[in-house]
């Protein structure tokens, strides 16, 4: 069974920079060290060419020159273990014994009598060989020497590449970390966040990432996933509890009529009028038996809701009258004085019924939390938005309780002698999100509550 290492992304970036980092120092080096090195040879090799045609010169034309020799001593400094060899060339001659003299191959001398120049390396001794013609005749000149620069300051280079090998190979190290840390810490940042997101805390978001264009979007992204996962996680949790909330009513005026009806003989047109209550309150418990279904099917998810044109004053005035025929104490004012001349901004894409039914809610608990009072709804539009005003006298919200009017179940402290179940507004709340409507909530204790609801204008095509 092989054993396999598993890297993070942190220290897989953190190796590849180290190891590119390297890589550049090893090939920089390298060539660093191969070009001087290259360089020395050559130049050398060029400085014995010098130094033997300058001996040849000396030694082979002293009669010529009487003073070349000593011009040689004087200003030519010698390299080190230099030699200088003179061999007359004589026809037949075969240079088997010079050449073990020397230690260079007998090619070497045959080399030089055929091209008048030859180069042999031993070691870090280099051979330099030419055909010459002095004042007594032809010879074959050579020049050794050691390459000093090669067999002391090459090894110099060597330990000083190899320390600033180890130098920059440390602050490769800090370096790579560092920079691996710097471009991770916002990925940590996002990560530790996300550990703190549950079941239990879907309300929390990701903070927005400053100077990061692509983090930023990310974390929009997931903001907006979380949003969508916390509404339909609530919707699951909530759906019996909404559904009892929402079904109990007409099937309470349903089972009360019949039970009226049954106690004893009535008249065929006391019959037809029950028949018509428990026919409404049917209607009405299909209408919203339909929309809890339909909602929890789809979880809020925006993409599979059947929308369609609502003009929105029809919407409320629909409402109006639902709601007082449930309960005949609802007072509900609506003030359409702030109606816009062009129907067409009264009109949103949306789902009917459950706008219906979020309205529904709003304007429900507006006129339960006032002791009945009247509820004030207004109506009007701006560019962008349908525009419902919800305002109420009762007894409002306490301030520090406000942050927690969407959590499922949660009842104000100041509700206890009303009836609720505290999931009508979060109810409201997720539907109106998947409309992509704004809501905001505003309320002062014992003066009452304003609820405002911006709905998109729907963009229809025309013709």
């Amino acid at each position: 069974m092989g054993f396999r290492l598993q890297l993070g992304l942190h220290s897989k970036t953190t190796l590849i920079l180290l190891f590119s980092f390297f890589a550049l120092i090893l090939l920089f080096s390298g060539y660093v060290y191969v070009s001087v090195k290259s360089y020395s040879y050559e130049d050398f090799d060029k400085l014995l060419d010098i130094r033997l045609l300058t001996a040849a010169r000396a030694e082979l034309n002293s009669k010529r020159r009487p003073d070349a020799q000593e011009l040689q001593e004087r200003f030519f400094e010698r390299l080190p273990h230099e030699r200088d060899y003179f061999f007359e060339i004589k026809q037949g001659k075969t240079y088997s014994d010079e050449s073990r003299e020397l230690g260079v191959p007998e090619s070497f001398f045959q080399e030089v009598l055929t091209n008048g120049a030859a180069t042999y390396k031993k070691n870090e001794y280099l051979f330099k060989g030419i055909r010459y013609m002095g004042d007594s005749g032809e010879y074959i000149a050579i020049a050794s020497a050691a390459n000093y620069f090669e067999t002391h300051h090459t090894e110099y280079l060597k330990r000083t590449l190899l320390i600033a090998i180890l130098v920059a190979f440390v602050f490769s190290v800090i370096i790579s970390v560092y920079y691996s840390r710097s471009v991770f810490k916002p990925l940590r940042t996002i990560t530790n966040q996300v550990r703190r997101i549950s079941s239990e805390s879907l309300h929390l978001r990701l903070e927005a990432l400053q100077g990061n264009e692509e983090l930023r979007e990310l974390t929009s992204t997931f903001n907006y996933m979380l949003d969508r996962i916390e509404t339909s996680f609530e919707t699951q949790n909530n759906f019996i509890s909404n559904a009892s909330h929402e079904l109990r009513t007409p099937l309470t005026a349903i089972i009360g009529e019949a039970d009226v009806a049954l106690n004893k003989l009535r008249t065929p047109e006391e019959y037809i009028e029950t028949i018509k209550v428990i026919l409404e309150e049917a209607e009405s418990l299909e209408r919203k038996t339909a929309a809890l279904l339909y909602l929890a099917q789809t979880g809020f998810d925006g993409k599979t809701q059947l929308m369609s044109k609502v003009r929105v004053d029809q919407l409320l005035w629909d409402v109006k009258e639902t709601l007082q025929r449930i309960n005949s104490k609802y007072k509900i004012n609506l003030d359409m004085s702030l109606l816009p001349d062009n129907p067409v901004k009264l009109k949103v894409l949306g789902n009917e019924q459950l706008l219906h039914l979020a309205l529904s809610n709003i304007i429900s608990n507006a006129c339960k939390y006032s002791d009945f009072k009247q509820v004030e709804v207004s109506l009007g539009a701006t560019e962008n938005y349908v525009v419902m005003v919800v305002r109420d006298y009762g007894i409002g919200i306490p301030i520090e309780e406000l942050k927690y009017i969407y959590d499922p179940f949660f009842r104000a402290s100041n509700t206890s002698k009303f009836e609720g179940f505290g999931i009508g507004l979060p109810l409201a709340r997720n539907i109106l999100r998947m409309h992509n409507a704004k809501l905001e909530v505003k309320s002062i204790v014992e003066k009452g509550t304003t609820v405002q609801i911006s709905l998109p204008i729907g963009k229809f095509e025309t013709g």
